[in-house]
């Protein structure tokens, strides 16, 4: 388990958990980020936010939203 915020860019990773206040998980799940989505990295270079592939959409978070999404390789 690694935070989001450290993977590389390409993988496809499944979210196991998510460690922050009741605000900031509900922003997430209204993002489609829970436990158990799958999500794809497209872009992560240099310190600028993380472009994710979450259910068809895309969308970006910022660095330190992403070290609180713990995740693992693969689906």
């Amino acid at each position: 388990m690694i935070p989001l915020a450290i993977a590389s860019e390409g993988e496809t990773l499944r979210i196991v958990s998510i460690r922050g206040g009741r605000g900031i998980m509900r922003r997430l799940a209204d993002l489609g980020l829970v436990p158990g989505s799958i999500v794809k990295i497209i872009k992560s270079v240099g310190r600028g936010p993380i472009l994710l592939e979450v259910k068809g959409s895309r969308i970006a978070l910022g660095r330190g939203v992403c070290m609180k999404v713990f995740v693992e390789v693969g689906s």
